[in-house]
C-alpha cells in the first residue's frame, strides 16, 4: 500500500510538472514568437521514454482519444469567442477553403509524396489526406496573440476555417484507409458520406447550441459556478450525439460554440473565462500526449522526406489551392497571399496519423514520423513568421491597448456599452472641476479613478486632477463627445468669438504620427492638417500642439520624445485667417519594452470645430 500510495504521489508531481514546465516554457515561447505548440510538443519529447523524463507510453489509442476530446473542447472554445457578424461576411469562402481548398491540397501533396518520396498511390494520398486541413488549435493560439493582430476579416476568416476543414481532412483520411483495407471499394462512396457528416453536424451542432442557451436560461442553478460545468457536458453530448447518428462532431461542436457565444446567455462572461482556460488546458494535455508517442530516434528516416513534403506544402501545395479555391471571390492579393501563408499544421494532422496506426495500415508509422516532421517544420515556419509576413504585406493591424484599470473589467458583449480609459493631461478642461460639473453625455459613468497609487469610485464632489485615469461606461458613438469633455484644452480669456458660421461650413483638423510604436525617449513625428469645406475661404494660419505631458509646440510637422511610458492625449489646434480653430485630439501609448505584457495602443483620432483662438504656448 506504501509503495502504491508513493506510485501515485509520484505521477501527480510527475503531471503537475509537465504542466508547469510547459506554461513557463510557453511565457519564453511568447517573447521569442515561437508558438506554444511546438513548446509543449518537445516538451512531450523529452518526457517521453527516449528522453530524461523516461515516461513510457506507446498507445496510439489512448492518444487519439485524448486529442479527440481536447479537439472539441478548443473548437468549442473557439466558436463561443467568435462573432457572427465577423464570420457573416466570409462564410461562403471560408466554406470553400475548408472543402475544396483542403481536397487540393490533399491531391497535390499526394501527387508529390506518390512521384518524388516514392510512395505507393493509396499511402501517398494517405500521407496527404492526414496534412491537407489546418489546425484550428494552432491557428487560434497563434492568431490571438497581441503580435499576429490582422486588419479585417482576416483572423475570423482564417479561424473560420481552420475550424470547419477537420470534417474533409477526417473523411479523406477514413476514407483512404477504407480503400486500403478493403480492396474494390470506391473513392466516390466518400461523396455521399460527407454531405451527411456536414449536414447531419451542421444541423445538430445548430440544434443543440440553441437547447444549451434554452437551457442555461431556464435552469436557474443555485451556484454560478455550475454553467461551466453544464456547458462541459454539453460540449460532450454535442460531439458524441452527433457521431453516433452519422455526423461530424467537430463541426457540430464549432458551430453550437458560436450560437451560444452569440446569443444572450445568463453569465456569458465567466463561461467565455472559462473556455479560455479550457482552451490552453486541453493544448498542453493534446499536445504533451501526442509529444510522448514520439519517438526521437525514429525521426531521423523522417528527415530528408519530411523536410521535402514540408517545403511542398508549404511553398507550393496550400498557395495553389488557396488561389484555386478563391477565384470566384475578388480578394486583394496580398489578402491571399497571407491566407496561403497562414496554414499552420498541428495537433489535427497528428491525430489523424494515429488513425492509421490503430487500423494497421501498412506502412503506417512511416506516415505518422513524417507528419510529426511536417507539423514540426511549419510550427517554426509558419508560427514564427506571421506577424512578419503580416507586416510586410501591409496587414498587421495596431496592436490593442489593455489599460491599467481596465484589465479587470470586461463589457457584456450583447450591450452597446463600451469601456474607455483616459489620462487627464495637465492643460485639459477637466482639470481642477468636480465630477458633478465634467457636463458628461446622459449615460456615461465614471466607474474607477486612479489617483497617484490610489484607486476608488469616485462621487459627485471629487476634483479632477491631472494625471489621473478615469475609466469610464460609455457607448461608441459618444466616445468623441467623451473625449471632448475631459481632454479638451480650456479656451484662452478675451478671444474675439468669430461670427456665425454658414450652415454648410465644416472643418476638421487630421493628426498623423510616426512611428505608431513609441518607446521612452524615442522621438514620435507629429504632422497636422485640416480639411475646410462648405462657404469658407479660410486658409490654415497657425498650428498648435500640446504633448499631454505638459510640453507644447507649433507648426505644421513637428517632433517629441516622452520621457517615461503611459497614455498620452495629444491635442492639435489648427487656427484658420478668420480666427476659426479646429481640433483634433490623439491617444499616444509610450511603452517601456521592459515591461512585461505590455503593448503600444492603437490610435484613435477625433475632430471638432471651436470658435476662437488657440492657448497653447511654445516650449
Amino acid at each position: 500500500m506504501v509503495f502504491t500510495a508513493l506510485t501515485l504521489e509520484l505521477v501527480l508531481v510527475g503531471i503537475a510538472l509537465l504542466f508547469l514546465i510547459s506554461i513557463v516554457a510557453n511565457k519564453f515561447s511568447e517573447r521569442l514568437g515561437v508558438p506554444a505548440l511546438l513548446i509543449f510538443l518537445v516538451v512531450g519529447m523529452l518526457a517521453g521514454s527516449e528522453g530524461p523524463g523516461g515516461i513510457p507510453f506507446d498507445d496510439p489509442a489512448i492518444a487519439q482519444l485524448i486529442g479527440i476530446i481536447a479537439l472539441a473542447y478548443i473548437l468549442f472554445s473557439g466558436g463561443l469567442d467568435t462573432r457572427w457578424d465577423q464570420i457573416q461576411p466570409v462564410l461562403w469562402p471560408g466554406i470553400a477553403l475548408s472543402t475544396l481548398g483542403v481536397v487540393l491540397t490533399a491531391a497535390l501533396l499526394g501527387a508529390f509524396a506518390v512521384l518524388v518520396l516514392g510512395f505507393s498511390p493509396l499511402t501517398g494520398f494517405l500521407l496527404g489526406a492526414v496534412v491537407s486541413s489546418t489546425d484550428a488549435a494552432a491557428v487560434f493560439s497563434v492568431l490571438r496573440m497581441a503580435r499576429a493582430r490582422l486588419k479585417g476579416n482576416l483572423r475570423p476568416f482564417l479561424e473560420f476555417e481552420s475550424g470547419s476543414n477537420d470534417p474533409m481532412a477526417v473523411l479523406l483520411t477514413t476514407g483512404i484507409i477504407a480503400l486500403i483495407l478493403t480492396p474494390g471499394s470506391s473513392l466516390f462512396d466518400l461523396v455521399p458520406m460527407f454531405v451527411q457528416q456536414m449536414a447531419v453536424g451542421g444541423l445538430l451542432g445548430y440544434g443543440l447550441g440553441r437547447f444549451t442557451v434554452w437551457l442555461i436560461n431556464r435552469i436557474k442553478l443555485e451556484s454560478e459556478g455550475l454553467y461551466p460545468v453544464l456547458t462541459l457536458a454539453m460540449v460532450l453530448l454535442v460531439y458524441g450525439l452527433t457521431t453516433i447518428v452519422g455526423g461530424n462532431g467537430f463541426i457540430a461542436v464549432y458551430i453550437a460554440g458560436l450560437v451560444i457565444g452569440n446569443s444572450v446567455v445568463v453569465h456569458k462572461k465567466s463561461l467565455i473565462l472559462f473556455y479560455g482556460g479550457i482552451a490552453w488546458l486541453m493544448q498542453i494535455l493534446m499536445f504533451l500526449a501526442l509529444g510522448l508517442l514520439v519517438f526521437p530516434s525514429q525521426l531521423a528516416s523522417a528527415f530528408v522526406p519530411g523536410l521535402l513534403a514540408a517545403l511542398f506544402l508549404i511553398l507550393i501545395a496550400r498557395p495553389v489551392a488557396v488561389l484555386i479555391t478563391l477565384l470566384p471571390w475578388k480578394m486583394p492579393m496580398n489578402e491571399k497571399a497571407l491566407v496561403s501563408w497562414v496554414g499552420l499544421r498541428g495537433a489535427v494532422p497528428i491525430i489523424l496519423a494515429t488513425y492509421p496506426l490503430v487500423a494497421g495500415v501498412p506502412d503506417a508509422d512511416v506516415i505518422f514520423n513524417v507528419v510529426f516532421f511536417i507539423v514540426l517544420v511549419s510550427a517554426l515556419v509558419h508560427g514564427t513568421s506571421i506577424p512578419s509576413v503580416a507586416r510586410w504585406l501591409g496587414l498587421a493591424a495596431p496592436l490593442e491597448e489593455t489599460g491599467k484599470l481596465s484589465r479587470e473589467f470586461e463589457v457584456d458583449p450583447d450591450t452597446p456599452s463600451e469601456l474607455l480609459e483616459l489620462v487627464i493631461p495637465a492643460g485639459a478642461s477637466a482639470v481642477g472641476k468636480q465630477v458633478v460639473d465634467l457636463g458628461l453625455p446622459k449615460g456615461t459613468l465614471i466607474i474607477l479613478m486612479q489617483k497617484g497609487d490610489e484607486r476608488f469610485v469616485p462621487v459627485g464632489s471629487t476634483v479632477i486632477g491631472a494625471a489621473d485615469t478615469l475609466l469610464l461606461l460609455t457607448t461608441d458613438e459618444m466616445t468623441g463627445t467623451v473625449r471632448a469633455c475631459l481632454l479638451n484644452c480650456e479656451e484662452p480669456r478675451n478671444v474675439t468669438v468669430s461670427p456665425h458660421l454658414p450652415e454648410s461650413f465644416s472643418c476638421m483638423a487630421i493628426i498623423e504620427i510616426d512611428p505608431e510604436r513609441a518607446e521612452p525617449d524615442q522621438p514620435v513625428a507629429f504632422r497636422g492638417s485640416a480639411t475646410v469645406s462648405g462657404d469658407c475661404a479660410a486658409t490654415v494660419s497657425g498650428m498648435a500642439w500640446n504633448f499631454g505631458d505638459g510640453a507644447n509646440g507649433e507648426g505644421e510637422t513637428v517632433s517629441h520624445a516622452y520621457a517615461a511610458a503611459g497614455t498620452y492625449t495629444v491635442t492639435l489646434a489648427v487656427t484658420l485667417s478668420d480666427g476659426i480653430v479646429c481640433r483634433a485630439t490623439t491617444d499616444v501609448t509610450v511603452v517601456d519594452p521592459r515591461e512585461p505584457g505590455s503593448s503600444p495602443a492603437g490610435i484613435t483620432t477625433s475632430g471638432n470645430l471651436f470658435p476662437g483662438g488657440a492657448d497653447i504656448q511654445d516650449d
